[in-house]
């Protein structure tokens, strides 16, 4: 039996075939928005985890929106659009939309992705001690990874979509991990189309002249001018690749002289990489280390993809990189550090194994 508006529906243009949830379904499936299942909180609304009973079990993410948030709506009708027809492995895949009323006859809007179990980007490049003191880090390969794949998620929105769209809000909370360290982009909320007329995009979003984004993040051109451009995402994923890699934030207290983080890292490359980077990789990296040489290829690696970063963060747009290039040059330095690590590892196989007489 069809589900009326006032129990809920999937809202307009997400439609996914026998998926349709209601306010009440919602408020079980996170045991009453309760705070035990708060994962995150931005700018627009909060995020919960939630067990959905639906032919079977299911753990999905519920973004509830904030309407009393300025905003708040228009980034709905944004981030329900530009999910609507983008299919890529490395964004984070929309299940439904539900736009209904609470049991206070208040609106209630909030939209449901696939559960991403390893949390954000944030949580790892800049990880809490546990009970036990302890931290939990990512390897340079699985950072590499990640770097990868947000890269690969922008160029398919810029260039290979059914419709080029600016995310417009890059950063590494709205870079979520899969079971397997798999990158997926989320958070459309700023998400804009580019070829839409401005009469067009204006009736879509009246914040299309006034860009709101994350301070740290946000491309330099944005604070003169009214138009989004690919280049701006390519700003903010150079931002996320430095700061993945060094664990510094871009507003952060560490950066001297009230340098930006690029500049920063710039004046300090190459040769005091081992000063620069995140120390939890480099331990996490000694852990696996056989031998100095291999320590050095780190070292190597990440002043490479730092210069990267360097270079999609120009203050010019047309002189950063192209994210097809960031892609091909992280691929070509992760398999060349692996192949390395791989020699480094039969190599002292070798050098283990018993004399025999």
């Amino acid at each position: 039996m069809p589900k009326s508006k006032k129990e809920g529906h999937a809202a307009d243009g997400i439609k996914v075939p026998h998926m349709m949830v209601t306010y009440a379904e919602l408020l079980r499936a996170t045991d009453g928005f309760s705070s035990a299942n708060l994962v995150g909180v931005g700018s627009f609304g909060s995020v919960y985890k939630g067990l959905l009973n639906y032919e079977e079990y299911q753990l999905v993410a519920v973004k509830v929106l904030n309407l009393q948030q300025s905003g708040a709506s228009r980034s709905f009708v944004a981030e329900c659009g530009a999910l609507r027809n983008v299919r890529h492995r490395n964004l984070v895949k929309i299940l439904t939309a539900c736009t209904s009323t609470d049991y206070r006859g208040n609106d209630f809007k909030a939209l449901l992705y696939e559960f991403m179990p390893n949390g954000s980007l944030e949580k790892w490049v800049h990880p809490e001690a546990n009970e036990q003191g302890q931290t939990r880090a990512l390897s340079l390969i699985h950072r590499l990874n990640i770097l990868i794949d947000v890269a690969s998620a922008l160029d398919y929105l810029h260039h290979n979509g059914p419709e080029p769209i600016v995310h417009c809000d890059i950063k590494p909370s709205n870079v979520l991990l899969d079971h397997d360290m798999v990158a997926h982009v989320g958070d459309f909320g700023l998400a804009r189309f580019l070829n839409r007329s401005p009469i067009e995009a204006s009736q879509r979003s009246s914040t299309s002249m006034i860009f709101k984004g994350s301070i740290g993040y946000v491309a330099p051109e944005y604070g003169v001018a009214n138009k989004v451009s690919v280049e701006g995402d390519v700003y903010s994923y150079g931002i996320l690749l430095l700061e993945t890699l060094t664990g510094k934030r871009p507003t952060g207290e560490t950066l001297k002289d009230d340098l930006s983080l690029p500049r920063y890292l710039e004046m300090a490359l190459p040769e005091r990489v081992a000063e620069i980077i995140d120390p939890n990789l480099l331990l996490e990296e000694e852990g696996e280390e056989t031998n100095e040489c291999t320590r050095d290829r780190a070292m190597e690696c990440l002043a490479l993809s730092l210069e990267i970063g360097i270079r999609c963060t120009k203050e010019s747009p047309p002189e950063r990189m192209q994210l097809v290039d960031a892609i091909n040059e992280l691929t070509a330095i992760r398999n060349a550090y692996l192949e390395h690590t791989k020699q480094g590892k039969r190599t002292q196989l070798r050098d283990e194994d018993p004399v025999l007489d």
